[in-house]
């Protein structure tokens, strides 16, 4: 498939688990030629990827969540669109960030206690 002329959301899940498994092996190479901005990039990507994977009805607005990827912030929900979450970083002080922003599902972890 080329990615080029499809979006994640027309994979089928064995399309996206295949591509996930490219990004991830793109992301080891990068890493072992010291190339950190594209091991970035295909890890942006396959985590986007590995949201399309996920039910976005498993995760609710006003809801705050851990960060999978980054255990010093948590996560508040604002709404959830498509497989995005539209919200604000908490950092571990409990200080909410100003600003909005949308992050893959893929990112949110289990419920904040």
């Amino acid at each position: 498939m080329n990615n080029n002329n499809y979006r994640y959301s027309d994979y089928s899940l064995e399309q996206l688990r295949a591509e996930i498994g490219k990004l991830k092996e793109k992301a080891q190479k990068a890493e072992q030629l010291g190339n950190v901005s594209e091991v970035a990039v295909n890890e942006r990507k396959m985590q986007v990827a590995v949201a399309y994977t996920m039910n976005p009805e498993d995760f609710s607005a006003n809801t705050v969540y851990n960060m999978s990827t980054d255990p010093g912030h948590k996560y508040k929900v604002n709404y959830i669109n498509g497989v995005f979450a539209w919200g604000h970083r908490i950092n571990l002080l409990g200080e909410i960030y100003e600003k909005e922003e949308a992050i893959p599902i893929s990112l949110l972890g289990d419920k904040a206690e």
